[in-house]
């Protein structure tokens, strides 16, 4: 997430450059060629090229609505799980603390984190689809550090989980699920060994089911990507249209200078103005691309590396913890 003020132009021009270096070479050889060559059939009439231009603007805001949709939605789901890990924390505290229960509560606790852990690895896996191998995005992580694509899941764990639990859920394919199995079936021991009552299980089952909610909300983000068919028509129609305008512009800069001082020179202005049009419409089309998987790693992501850690440290706060960790901060303005 970026949590500066803005990207600022010159950020843009920088991370759009390769676009604009073949912006630039799709006006260039029409112009030269109409002007050098007296190709003169290579001027369309601009009337198809703006209706073309009018459907993809209407279909690449379709599909920014859409990503934008889709970022607010993972934001949502972690809210919705720092309010619920806040909850579960003090009835896990206060349940227990009349049977003076802290190595339990402790590593309820820290197995809670590890869930946080594991889910969050678990997002950050790539996908086929996801774009944290675009050159332009790969050029632009070397200002910020994702976490989970340079730690080891197995050291992040071992500092919340003893061996054996370690063992255990290093040995599972979904590990965020069964560590929350694990919560689950350590609350039900308390149960039964009279610590916990009825009622109590009750809101902490509430709790986990919560959990377990928002992490399947989250997977579907992951792992249903934004409808291919949606995307690829909005490519190939934005791709056309690029294609198009500087043969729509000739004829009409080509009669700008018509008795005027630039006359025979106007048609040089394609050039500019024809990179400047379709350069609107294909940052358009990224900056929504950049945000349809909101857990890729990007630099549009939710900030789960960091929700996480706010977190950890409101939890270990209960506990009357006095080594927390430090919050984290951002990095070139961007929010891991």
């Amino acid at each position: 997430m970026h949590a500066g003020k803005k990207y600022t132009f010159f950020e843009f021009i920088v991370w759009t450059r390769r676009d604009i270096y073949r912006l630039t070479i799709l006006a260039i050889i029409p112009t030269v060629l109409y002007h050098y060559c007296d190709f003169t059939f290579l001027s369309i009439s601009w009337v198809p090229v703006a209706l073309l231009g009018t459907a993809v603007s209407f279909i690449i805001s379709f599909k920014n609505n859409a990503s934008y949709a889709r970022l607010w939605e993972a934001r949502q789901i972690y809210g919705a799980i720092i309010n619920s890990s806040r909850a579960f924390g003090v009835m896990v505290r206060d349940y227990l603390a009349v049977h003076d229960k802290k190595t339990d509560v402790q590593t309820i606790f820290y197995r809670h984190f590890a869930w946080l852990t594991a889910l969050r690895f678990q997002l950050r896996e790539p996908r086929a689809w996801e774009n944290s191998n675009d050159p332009r995005n790969i050029e632009y992580a070397r200002l910020y550090r994702v976490s989970e694509k340079i730690d080891s899941l197995e050291d992040s764990l071992a500092g919340y989980l003893s061996a054996n639990e370690l063992k255990y859920i290093l040995s599972k394919k979904n590990k965020a699920t069964q560590l929350m199995a694990l919560q689950s079936a350590h609350i039900n021991k308390l149960v039964a060994g009279g610590m916990l009552s009825e009622l109590q299980l009750q809101s902490l089952q509430n709790a986990i089911t919560s959990f377990y909610d928002n992490q399947g909300k989250a997977e579907r983000i992951k792992n249903f990507p934004y409808p291919r068919h949606f995307s690829s028509i909005a490519t190939i129609m934005l791709n056309l249209f690029v294609f198009l305008v500087p043969y729509g512009l000739l004829n009409e800069f080509n009669k700008l200078g018509n008795g005027t001082l630039i006359e025979g020179y106007s048609i040089w202005l394609n050039i500019p103005f024809a990179i400047l049009l379709t350069w609107v419409f294909n940052s358009l089309d990224i900056v929504g691309e950049s945000s349809t998987n909101p857990f890729e790693g990007s630099a549009n992501d939710v900030p789960i590396t960091n929700i996480s850690r706010t977190i950890e440290i409101d939890m270990r706060d209960m506990l009357d913890e006095t080594d927390l960790p430090s919050a984290l901060t951002p990095e070139n303005f961007i929010l891991m």
